[in-house]
């Protein structure tokens, strides 16, 4: 990632970069690890929510290894500039945040349990930092397409704030709104997609935080292994 203090308010559509009205990189068809399109067609029945929990490399490592969950990729969203790039988004005048496409089969993994890991794994009460990652684009962001995201999101948020509560740990900073308020996702640079996966060895600051999110422990699914974060070289 992009290393130093970059802005940490958003701006407006006004001052913010006015990108570009086609794509400026290909984007890969296939996810790297799960062998399903990055972009669709999925299975019918499949659902899609969209996270932002700082750097999206550590982020979608957490999402693929998810049980039930069809497809991941990384992306902007949340932002004015159309067809972004990571350097535009980096500079934090595009107002989007690094976000994870996260597709998913209802039937063997619900919104809840999606969002348990999206808690559990990155430090929600910080805005608009996660670490060494500074700016607006690192800042933790839930955007639903569904009614059942968005009550899985209110649960969630809540049974999270409590445990922070309890803890003294702060209050939830989270950006949380639906998907079409958001706006587009863009998707990234090919070199990003799975990019843990191609650099196994690369920057991560995501892992367990510690505490744990006390929604729907009985429907879970058993535990995936999240490897612990690591520094950058």
């Amino acid at each position: 990632m992009i290393f130093g203090r970059q802005p940490t308010a958003m701006p407006t559509p006004d001052n913010a970069l006015p990108g570009r009205s086609a794509p400026a990189f290909p984007v890969p068809t296939t996810h790297e690890v799960l062998g399903t399109p990055l972009a669709g067609p999925w299975p019918e029945g499949t659902h899609v929510i969209y996270l932002a929990m700082g750097c999206f490399w550590g982020a979608e490592r957490i999402m693929w290894r998810l049980p039930g969950v069809v497809t991941t990729a990384v992306g902007y969203m949340g932002g004015f500039t159309p067809n972004p790039t990571y350097e535009e988004t980096c500079s934090g005048r595009t107002g989007h945040t690094e976000a994870v496409l996260v597709a998913y089969d209802p039937a063997r993994i619900s919104p809840g349990q999606i969002l348990k890991a999206f808690w559990e794994n990155h430090d929600p009460t910080t805005a608009n930092r996660q670490g060494n990652d500074v700016g607006t684009q690192y800042r933790s962001a839930i955007y639903w397409t569904s009614p059942e995201q968005e009550a899985a999101a209110h649960r969630t948020h809540e049974a999270f704030q409590g445990e922070l509560t309890r803890m003294g740990a702060g209050q939830i900073a989270t950006e949380e709104r639906p998907a079409r308020v958001a706006g587009t996702f863009w998707y990234a640079e090919g070199y990003h997609q799975q990019y843990l996966h191609k650099n196994p060895g690369g920057y991560c600051n995501h892992g367990p935080n510690g505490l744990t999110c006390p929604v729907g422990i009985a429907d879970l699914p058993a535990q995936v292994s999240i490897e612990p974060p690591r520094e950058s070289a």
